[in-house]
């Protein structure tokens, strides 16, 4: 079935007033360099998760979010503003990550947006996926849960466990992997006890997929399953453009579990050339289709499953809440008291 851009200036594409029908806001929150790759990557995901489904997607972009004003202007052609969201009605909603400014997320300057975004989630959706930093920041509002920065950047392809028999996480293949890329960790434990529930973890990465249901059904991503297969490879090379830039002090590591042995090898000649040779013009020789290569997409099938089953709860709630068409030549008293009971609300 067909995903359609509900784009701000040319309004919708399609009504979504069957039971095939769902519609899921995505609040872009990435990097000038990577927004438009990110969209895409969810839109990709979410057409093949949502194979049976028709799913109307409503792009939304925050306007304290740090942007140069050409991606803004470019932006502005398709995504909504942020004011807009507490008046749309959705199924369901995608909050994305972005890169870290702050120290404190408190002090990054998109959050008192993201806060009320939270809140507004949680009485106006049934269920709502949180991205990497974005779930970072939706546990720290809602339950003052705090990240903690890592030693060094968690950046590879992990292998993780279901860590709870849930419907979000049943029949995926053990172990699955999952990309991961990030500074910064939550604790499994402080999860836990603020009532989180852990999904999938990795001996390496730690939580991995979590939730809580609070109003609405929320489901936190610490990875990035929506990932291409090259996407490490472009955030690899893009540090590797900061240390020769001297905009960062080391070179990046190598991302974990990535790499082949044959890849890895061109990607360590580069990397002591550069140490040698500190030259911003030096990124021009990086290795990029070589390494390209050997690259695969493991995730690809349990990405695919996990988003499906939320596709799937979203059309399930929605059933739930659609009011019940009734006859006119009957009356109240006619229909099962279960079933009129629905019709009025009161049974939703």
């Amino acid at each position: 079935m067909p995903v359609f851009l509900d784009s701000a200036r040319f309004g919708s594409a399609v009504a979504l007033n069957g039971a095939n029908c769902i519609s899921i806001g995505l609040i872009n929150n990435m990097a000038d360099a990577a927004v438009e790759a990110t969209e895409r990557q969810f839109v990709d995901l979410i057409r093949a998760a949502a194979s049976d489904t028709v799913v109307l997607l409503k792009l939304f972009a925050i306007p304290e979010m740090p942007r140069a004003d050409t991606v803004r202007r470019e932006l502005s052609d398709r995504y909504r503003d942020i004011s807009e969201l507490w008046d749309t009605p959705l199924d369901g909603l995608i909050v994305t990550g972005t890169e870290p400014r702050a120290g404190n997320l408190m002090d990054e300057p998109y959050w008192d947006t993201l806060s009320r975004v939270v809140d507004w989630a949680r009485a106006h959706t049934a269920s709502t996926i949180w991205s990497c930093l974005a779930a970072h920041a939706a546990v720290l509002h809602a339950d003052g849960v705090e990240r903690r920065p890592l030693k060094q950047k968690l950046f590879g392809i992990f292998d993780c466990q279901p860590a709870a028999d849930h419907p979000m996480t049943h029949d995926v293949t053990t172990p699955f992997t999952v990309p991961h890329s990030r500074y910064n960790d939550l604790p499994e434990r402080a999860l836990k006890s603020a009532g989180y529930r852990i999904l999938s973890r990795s001996d390496a990465a730690g939580a991995d997929i979590f939730a809580k249901q609070d109003g609405s059904f929320f489901l936190f991503f610490q990875g990035h399953p929506e990932y291409d297969a090259d996407t490490l490879l472009r955030e690899y090379r893009r540090d590797a453009a900061r240390f020769l830039a001297g905009e960062r002090d080391k070179y990046p590591a190598l991302p974990l579990n990535y790499f082949n042995e044959e890849t890895a090898s061109l990607a360590n000649v580069f990397r002591a050339r550069a140490l040698t040779d500190r030259r911003r013009e030096l990124i021009a020789g990086f290795p990029t289709s070589a390494l390209e290569a050997g690259l695969g997409n493991a995730w690809r099938r349990s990405a695919i499953g996990i988003y499906g089953k939320w596709a799937a709860y979203l059309k399930a709630r929605k059933a739930e809440r659609r009011p019940l068409r009734i006859p006119l030549r009957r009356t109240w008293r006619d229909w099962p008291l279960g079933v009129a009971g629905a019709a009025d609300g009161s049974a939703r």
